[in-house]
């Protein structure tokens, strides 16, 4: 794709599944890497897995939801690299331990941690880098949401959160323009180690919703962020693309 070779991307998350494989997809395009992630053991795998692919690579064991945390990241790739050019904000999901909650089952921590999960790391992380990218009139971010961003029954908190990322990716696009784009994606179903939990009627609720009957990969969601960072979309910014096999936002 056009336009990444040498670039620099930092993408958060990058000990899980979803975060390596945007990480790899990226290095495929030639692309150098800053990767955070909250376990120091993931964060080293996917590093040395890069690493063995030829992938310039920053690893730094970092809490995203953390200021401090993350400006220490931050400086560590613009010191190897000496600027961010692509941010990718993966980091989100639920902390329960349950997937579904009943709204009026849930506590007050629970609401609290899960958009502070979902918000904080791209807060911080935005307003570390994106000051650069403004002065270099150049650069690109994608948000992760997620295609319960319309609202999902035992997920309120969850949907809240990422119809919140959807607006701030809609707000920064037009603040950033036009020499940096933002935009998000919307993942279905993803075959994850959150996916990994659920019993089966529910994976199949949920595979049926979607036009493919089936769960996608995170692979196919880091090449719609491949596309998004890329001069192939030139003309996107401030969108939120579904990646969801056609189970497309709704109640």
């Amino acid at each position: 794709m056009k336009g990444l070779n040498g670039r620099v991307a930092l993408v958060t998350g990058a000990g899980g599944p979803m975060g390596f494989a945007v990480a790899q997809r990226l290095a495929e395009e030639g692309m150098r890497l800053v990767l955070p992630d909250i376990s120091g053991t993931r964060l080293a795998q996917s590093r040395a897995a890069l690493a063995d692919g030829g992938a310039p690579v920053v690893a730094l064991r970092g809490d995203a939801m953390q200021r401090a945390e993350a400006k220490d990241v931050v400086d560590a790739g613009m010191q190897a690299f000496g600027a961010i050019d692509v941010l990718v904000n993966v980091v989100g999901g639920i902390k329960s331990a349950q997937l579904y909650t009943p709204f009026l089952q849930m506590s007050e921590a629970q609401w609290d941690s899960t958009l502070a999960l979902n918000l904080k790391p791209g807060f911080h992380l935005t307003q570390l880098v994106a000051p650069g990218m403004l002065e270099r009139r150049w650069g690109r971010i994608v948000n992760f949401a997620s295609i319960v961003l319309q609202g999902e029954g035992g997920q309120a908190d969850y949907a809240a959160a990422k119809a919140a990322v959807a607006a701030f990716t809609r707000s920064l696009a037009e603040e950033f323009a036009p020499h940096v784009r933002v935009n998000g994606v919307a993942p279905g179903l993803i075959q994850t180690t959150v996916t990994d939990r659920l019993d089966a009627a529910d994976r199949d609720e949920l595979t049926s919703r979607g036009f493919l009957k089936r769960a996608g990969q995170p692979r196919e969601v880091a090449d719609a962020v491949a596309f998004l960072c890329s001069d192939e979309s030139s003309f996107i910014t401030g969108e939120v693309m579904a990646v969801s096999g056609g189970n497309h936002p709704h109640l």
